[in-house]
């Protein structure tokens, strides 16, 4: 399985963002997805995760009410809408998947700042 982030970028603080994330190989195999980020200095944290068959849904409670995860299974994509960003979820934004035959599968990152 192979993992592509896009949506990252630059936005002020109360602007909004959508992250996607494009799985490719053998997505048959994903049993969950999710987005995790990491802030400069800091370890990288999760941020929503959701699983394929049933589409359960887990948030940090850091953007609960304000991030929402869905997934698409016909076209093995995974989105992140961040509505009513602030500064402190300026991060690198992975994707990753998870599965019994696969292990745990990491995107390359995107980038998100948020400007005050």
């Amino acid at each position: 399985v192979q993992l592509v982030e896009s949506g990252g970028g630059l936005v002020q603080a109360g602007g909004s963002l959508r992250l996607s994330c494009a799985a490719s190989g053998s997505t048959f195999s994903i049993g969950s997805m999710g987005w995790y980020r990491q802030a400069p200095g800091k370890k990288r944290e999760l941020v929503a995760t959701i699983t394929t068959a049933d589409g359960r849904t887990n948030y940090a409670d850091s953007v609960k009410g304000r991030f929402t995860i869905s997934r698409d299974n016909a076209r093995n994509t995974m989105s992140l809408q961040m509505n009513s960003l602030k500064p402190e979820d300026t991060g690198v934004y992975y994707c990753n998947a998870v599965g019994l035959h696969i292990g745990l599968i990491w995107g390359q990152g995107t980038q998100v700042t948020v400007s005050s």
